[in-house]
């Protein structure tokens, strides 16, 4: 595995990008999932900021309970300051994003393409092209890392485990740009989880619904093998 099949590439270069060690965070989404990621990444040691569509005073409480320690802001503001920006909207939500929002930003991709719920939607309905490349493909300006789909909400803070524990859970960190990856990589290692990093957004389709470790809580050298048993039998296949 490596930069020539698109694979988990676990030693993969650390991050470079002049952020410091634990940037601003913020979560734009405050539904299921984006309460969640704003408490495990403040507990992470995180500042973050979350915002919906709207007023920010309409998610204050919301906030306060779900998130304590978390600033509700309008999205511009809470982009602006921002080193992280989680995407942790339903992805139909997505085509009326403004990319301009969120030009020259780190954008970590949380969505999923689910049909049976959000209906067909045609920008993402192309079985050549992973969700998170579309996405990358209409944020043209931002740098996108996919990672955070494939672990429910609702485990996501349960399933934290300290560095070095037998049961610790590994999550896939994928993107085109290593220091981005690493950037993200580290937020999920602080979070509670080994992160596998894969060297590509089109690789990042095997994080994907029906992929191998989607759902599934795996070791790291489980999660790996499973990606690369994977990779090469469509490989076989192809």
């Amino acid at each position: 595995m490596g930069d020539d099949d698109g694979t988990a590439g676990a030693d993969a270069p650390a991050a470079t990008r002049t952020l410091s060690p634990r940037p601003r965070t913020a979560v734009l989404g405050a539904g299921h999932t984006g309460p969640v990621i704003a408490r495990v990444a403040l507990a992470a040691g995180y500042p973050v900021s979350i915002a919906a569509s709207g007023d920010p005073a309409n998610i204050a409480l919301i906030t306060e309970v779900l998130a304590p320690g978390a600033q509700a802001r309008w999205a511009p503001d809470a982009v602006a300051d921002a080193g992280i920006v989680v995407l942790a909207i339903p992805l139909h939500r997505f085509p009326d994003l403004d990319p301009a929002l969120l030009a020259g930003k780190l954008v970590v991709d949380t969505m999923n393409y689910w049909p049976p719920v959000d209906g067909v939607q045609e920008l993402f309905d192309d079985p050549r092209h992973g969700s998170s490349e579309m996405v990358q493909r209409r944020l043209a300006r931002s740098t996108v890392v996919k990672t955070l789909n494939h672990i429910g909400y609702h485990d996501l803070e349960d399933d934290r485990r300290p560095a070095g524990a037998p049961d610790r859970r590994a999550l896939g960190v994928a993107g085109d740009d290593p220091a981005a990856v690493g950037t993200v990589a580290d937020l999920i290692e602080r979070v509670g989880y080994d992160a596998v990093r894969l060297d590509s957004l089109r690789a990042g389709r095997l994080l994907q619904p029906g992929g191998p470790v989607f759902g599934v809580p795996l070791g790291r050298t489980e999660f790996t093998r499973a990606l690369a048993r994977t990779h090469h039998t469509d490989r076989g296949s192809s």
